[in-house]
Formats: C-alpha cells, structure tokens, sequence
C-alpha cells in the first residue's frame, strides 16, 4: 500500500501522474490540451455529487441538503424530540426508523418496546418509513431499500457508508438530521477527496474485513483521511463483487473519513436490478481528467487474513505475523490495556495460548459489516461437514436482514452452519456494541463486525469485569471455528466456495414494513412510554462564564463509548437525564457526582438565587476573580463544568456523548484535537464549547476552576482565540484557548445554549 501526500492526476481513470512541477504538461500529454487543477478536482465524483446536493451557490462553503434520513432506535427518539420542541410538522424527505439496536427488549422492562411504538407512531404521524425489530440492520435495509446512484443520504449511525452503490452517505449525531427536519442545511467546508486506487485481485481466502483492516491499519493514527471523502477508483474495483465492495466501504468510518464513494459498474446495476430498483442505478466514474489532494494505491493480490487486536480497528497484524509473534504481540496488548484501564483490572491474553497456538473463546460474524451475503455463504462453505467442537468456542451468526437471511435458507447455508454448532440469529446489531453475545470474563472474541473499543464486548471495568475482541473477516472467522477455536486464517484451509446467486424477495418487507409514502397522518397519537422523557431547559451562554475542570483524560484517544457507555445504557437512550446518570462511567466514575455538584451553582442562577451558597467553594475563586475583574457578578455569570481530553469522540456518531454532559451542566470540552467532525458537531449543537490547546504541559489540573471572561462577545465576534485564567490559591494565571472556526448558524446555536433553543427562537 502506497500513500501520497501530495496531490495526483488520474487521467482516464487509470494513469496516475502524481504532483510535481511538470505534471500538468504530464496531463496535457496525454489528453491533449491543458487542464487545470481546479477543473480536475471537479472531475471527482464526489464533487459532482456535492454540487448537485448544495444549496449555497458556494462550493468552498457547502450547505448540503440530503435526499433522505435513516435512524435506529437509540437515535430516533431523541431527534424526532429535538425537532419536535423546534417546531417539526411533518418529514420533509423520506425518513427511515429501523429497529435493531434496542431488539431485544431485554433491558430496562417495557421501555425499549416503547421506543418502538413511538417510532411505529411518529412514522404514521409525521410520514416516515418503520421497519419492525429483527427485520433489517440499519445500513442494510438502506443498502437494500434506500440507497441510489449520485444520492446523498444522512444518517445518525456512524456506519452510514453506501458509498460502493454509489451514494454518498454520512453519519453525524441526530442534531445534525434536526436540521434536516426542519428544512435546514448540513454546513461544512468543502472537504478534501482522497483517491483509493485499487489494482489486482484478492486472493482466496481474502476478504473484505481484510482489506478494510489494512486500510485502516495505514491511515487511522496519521489521520491521512480524516474529515475527507475517500473515493475508489481504479482496475481492482471491477475485480470485487459488489457485497465484497460493501464490506470494505463499511468500515471507511473507522478511518474518521467524512464519507466514501465508488465507482460503479454493471456488477452495481445488477445489484439493484436485484432488489427491483433498476432505476436507482447510476454509472459513476471521475472525469477525463480527475485530480485528488491525496492519493492512495492497493495491490487487492498483496492483502492477507488480518486481525485488529484489543482495543482499536487500528490495531493490525496480518494473522500470520501474529501467530509468528504471539507472546510479544499479546504482551504488547495487555500493557496497553493496563494503561488504557488505569490498572483497575488486568487483561490476561496470554494465559490463552495452548500448545503455541491461539485459544479463541468466541466467534460471531454480525450486522452491518459481517452480515451479508457473501460474508456468512463463504462461512458456510468453509464450516460445512465441520464442528465447531463442545469446548469454550461458540459461533454465532446475525444476517444483516431478513430477506437475506431468507436466502441463505433456501440455499442451505444456514444448515451448513447449524450442522457446524454455530447458532444463527436474527439481524440484531447487539454484538457490535456489546447487547448481545457477551463474553466471559476475560474471554477473547473474535469478530466481523465494526469495532473492539474497550467495553464494546460488554465489560465493566469498575466491577472487574474484563474481556476484549478482535477484528476479522467472517472467513478466517469461520477457520478459526473449523479448527475448534484455535486462531487460524482462512487461507490455511482447502475449501470450494460455491457463491451462490442472491434473490432478494421484497414481499418480506412488504409484508412487515411501514411506509407511509410520504402522507403524514396529523391526527395519530404519539406513544409515549414512561422513560421518554423531554430534554431540560438549557440557558443561553453567559456573558462570562466560570468552569470546574471535573475530569482529566490522557488516552491518546477517546472513544464515544468511554464518554458514554452502549450496552446496557441503550434502554436510556430516550430518557436524557437517565442516560446522563452513566456519563464516562467506565472511565471516570467520579465525573458525574462532580459535573452535578458545580451544576448546582448555574441552577441557583437560573433560579435567582444565590450560586455561592449553593457551591460554598465558588466563593474564594469569586474573590480571586473579582481582583481583577469586579464587575462580574450576579447577571453576568455562568458556572459549569468541563472535560480535558487528549483527542475525544472517535467512534460512533452518538450524540449523547455531548448530550449527556450537557445535561450535566457542561459548557465545554477541552481538548488537543477532536477525533471526528461529527463529535465537534454534536458539542457545538448542544451548546457546547468546542476548545482547543495546544500540545503540553497542561495549565490546570483536574478539579480546577477556569474563568473565561466576555466568551459571549468573543463568540458573537467569532474570535479563535481566547484568554483564559486558572482561578487558583488566590491567583489568576493565565493561558490561551483556541476554537476552529465557526459557521454564522454554529455561533448562533452556541450562544442560544443548543440547538433547541436557537429554533425556538
């Protein structure tokens, strides 16, 4: 794999003349006349489709409105709420509720099938489309039901990625599918594009978790992509079958791109020939001339099984250097645990070597990455006249969708596999984010779904519990399962694949799905259970604002789970001040007491009382402030908490990682660089200070007080940069915050306190 920071040409979408002094001559060589730069960075796809989705008439500042929306049922309460408060009458465009995180209803009594009925409800009254628990995955049914060539779709799941069907797609945390609602636009600087230029074939045995992880493993820690649209181009596409397209693009999130897209092709027209949506297909390819800020190749024939060990997609080996390097590899891993769980519990890898051999306890091929097709038909294959043997090992499998799933019983795929010892279950996105299939205690899974975060597998370090998972592909997965458990890649075993033909059968959707066409009902009632609670009032932000440091993180980064937990909260998801009760709990459990204790101060603001003698140590720090600045007092104070963390919000799209601290109290975070756009975004539209500092030695500590004077005209004056003092022992020191600019509608929603409140007017 080759990476170039500099720019690159592709002419004719197969010759890449990188960027140097001479290359435009280069160009004119072969095309025959001259072409400039910026014509060339029109001649991307993803351009292309950007321009016809912008409404700004400025395509250095893009305002994008999507053609459709799709959410699951721990995101569609809170937005449906948010644009409910601000004012939604009806959906503007089609809008997708899925039902496949919160399935199981096991969790917190009737209220996940609450969380159903509304959506059921909201859909009927507001004109949008249900689909029931156990039918779909989120990005499958998209895949299936909603994605189109040269489209754009939002989404409020991370892994919105329909970019090999040729739709650009992106997840972002709900408010930013609000604005959707509401008629708004989604506001970003045109991004950069990144050529993936594929060449050869995969071997046997490879698949697309394989590619996926060795992209991830190249790109992610040097943020080569982050922020940007990656767009596949090259000879190697048409060397992969569209579900194989699918896998890889999938998991592009994990790089922290802003988007992906393909090229397409007939294998692409055939797939929505398939689903009966012939004329969704759109043949998609750069111009004569193409130009990318950035430029990646890949050989598909030099891929090898990979494995992302404990704790990030990043993490990668191919197998066969792990198995050559076992105990190094797993020492490796366990010391970055130790860190990464600040000692509190131990992560024991190596006690699962056997006989020099890898012990897996748990494999499971899942959701919207694992669960396809192909994906579970080759694992089939591979486990078909095999047993996953009666030790430790279990194996189990989640088709994407139902029609799917479908299929592979017709086929005889689900027999293979349940002939093996594997068990097979309805699509469920459970085990990605740790509500299903739960290991053991210090138990080792492997799996083709998203993610290994810490806690993603359902541990809980505070109580002891420990276990952690690997990334694979359903192949070697299924190996791994052959050999009864021992890790083992897929091109080590002689197998037939028989890659059967797909049918999709639309009558299971239509049978169960509810599609309003669009015709909102007024008249239906909303259901709402006893935990979907209203969002808080939330003030405006102050003229001056006084904040406690309440947590201190030095990760190098720091995931939405660890900012806010998935499994067991999920049943909370629409009960906001339930949900905060978890906020970084499995990182700093002393964080919410303390974000409530300084909370206590702006409610007695709010209330017009007195904030001091509500927080009896706000009274010194007011002393030292008013020294050098005695008019701020009552009226023109605001008292709050905030974060430090290194690099917060890699991961999920989840807005209740910045929710949840709103609701706490917190007015900022304050961090080196924020991981993902989107996670900027959900702090921004709850209200949210998103500061910068720079690298180094930190000017306060955990529990320290901040004071931040006038930050309300700095906002309104859109500054960048501002002073800040460490209220301290008597003294006031001083240092300097930073802020990425902002958008007119961003300032606006910070200074009304979030984006309820900037459309309530």
């Amino acid at each position: 794999m080759k990476l170039y920071k500099q720019g690159a040409y592709l002419v004719r979408g197969e010759e890449i003349i990188l960027e140097a002094t001479d290359a435009q001559e280069a160009v004119a060589s072969k095309v025959g006349r001259v072409v400039s730069k910026e014509e060339a960075k029109e001649n991307t796809i993803a351009y292309g489709i950007l321009k016809e989705h912008n409404t700004s008439g400025n395509m250095e500042k893009l305002q994008i409105k999507f053609d459709k929306l799709t959410s699951h049922d721990i995101t569609f309460v809170g937005i449906i709420q948010t644009a409910r408060a601000s004012g939604l009458e009806k959906f503007p465009m089609p809008y997708v509720l899925t039902n496949c995180h919160n399935s199981l209803c096991a969790v917190g009594g009737t209220i996940n099938e609450d969380d159903h009925m509304f959506g059921l409800t909201c859909a009927k009254k507001y004109g949008g489309v249900y689909v029931p628990p156990h039918q779909a995955v989120i990005h499958q049914f998209a895949r299936e039901m909603l994605a189109g060539g040269g489209k754009m779709i939002l989404g409020s799941d991370s892994h919105t990625r329909y970019g090999a069907l040729g739709t650009m797609a992106v997840g972002e945390g709900g408010p930013e599918l609000v604005k959707q609602l509401l008629n708004k636009t989604y506001d970003i600087d045109r991004p950069e594009v990144v050529g993936i230029y594929l060449t050869g074939k995969p071997i046997i045995g490879v698949g697309p978790q394989d590619v996926a992880l060795a992209i991830i493993g190249e790109v992610f820690g040097n943020g080569f992509v982050k922020n940007k649209v990656m767009e596949f181009v090259g000879p190697g596409v048409d060397n992969l079958s569209v579900d194989f397209r699918i896998g890889v693009d999938v998991m592009t999130t994990e790089t922290t791109c802003l988007s992906s897209i393909w090229k397409t092709d007939s294998k692409v027209e055939e797939f929505y020939q398939i689903h009966g949506r012939e004329e969704e297909y759109k043949e998609l390819n750069p111009g004569e001339v193409a130009y990318y800020d950035s430029f990646i190749e890949i050989d598909l024939s030099e891929i090898r099984p990979m494995i992302a060990m404990p704790f990030h997609p990043s993490n990668v080996y191919t197998i066969d250097e792990l198995n050559a390097n076992l105990m190094d590899i797993l020492d490796d891993c366990e010391k970055r645990a130790e860190v990464s769980f600040d000692g509190k519990v131990k992560l024991d890898l190596k006690s699962k070597v056997r006989n020099g051999k890898l012990y897996v306890d748990q494999g499971i091929i899942a959701g919207c990455a694992g669960g396809g097709f192909e994906n579970i038909c080759d694992a089939a294959d591979i486990l078909n006249g095999n047993s996953i043997g009666a030790d430790e090992f279990t194996l189990s499998v989640y088709p994407a969708s139902t029609p799917v799933y479908m299929e592979l019983v017709k086929n005889g795929a689900i027999a293979k596999l349940m002939a093996s010892g594997a068990v097979v279950k309805t699509a469920f996105c459970g085990p990605c984010f740790g509500a299903g299939d739960t290991p053991a205690n210090n138990a080792f899974s492997i799996r083709h779904s998203t993610r290994n975060f810490p806690n993603r597998e359902g541990s809980k370090v505070q109580n002891g519990q420990i276990s952690s998972v690997a990334l694979m592909d359903a192949r070697s997965i299924a190996a791994t399962a052959a050999n009864k458990g021992y890790l083992t890649a897929a091109t080590d075993v002689d197998v037939y694949y028989t890659k059967p033909k797909y049918y999709f059968d639309k009558s299971i959707y239509e049978n169960r799905v509810f599609d309003s066409k669009g015709v909102a009902n007024p008249d239906v009632e909303i259901h709402f259970g006893p935990n979907i609670k209203d969002w808080p009032a939330m003030s405006a932000l102050p003229q001056n604002l006084v904040l406690k440091v309440v947590s201190e993180i030095h990760d190098p980064v720091t995931t939405t789970d660890e900012l806010i937990p998935s499994g067991e909260t999920s049943s909370f998801r629409s009960n906001p001040l339930g949900l905060a009760e978890f906020a970084l709990s499995r990182k700093d459990p002393m964080y919410v007491s303390r974000a409530k204790e300084i909370q206590l101060a702006q409610k007695a603001v709010e209330a017009q009382t007195c904030p001091l003698e509500a927080v009896e140590e706000l009274k010194p720090v007011m002393e030292t402030i008013q020294t050098k600045f005695p008019e701020v007092g009552k009226g023109n104070v605001g008292f709050g908490s905030t974060i430090f963390a290194v690099k917060p919000g890699d991961g999920s799209a989840r807005e209740q990682a910045a929710s949840c601290q709103k609701v706490l109290g917190g007015w900022a975070n304050i961090a080196n660089e924020y991981a993902t756009k989107r996670y900027r975004s959900n702090l921004i539209n709850w209200g949210m200070l998103p500061f910068i500092i720079d690298e180094g030695a930190l000017p306060f500590e955990n529990l320290d007080y901040l004071f931040i004077p006038e930050i309300q005209v700095a906002i309104e004056e859109g500054k960048t940069e501002f002073t800040a003092y460490v209220v301290k022992e008597g003294e006031l020191k001083e240092f300097q915050l930073k802020m990425a600019e902002l958008t007119p509608d961003e300032k606006d929603i910070i200074l009304k306190g979030c984006l309820i409140n900037y459309y309530r007017g």
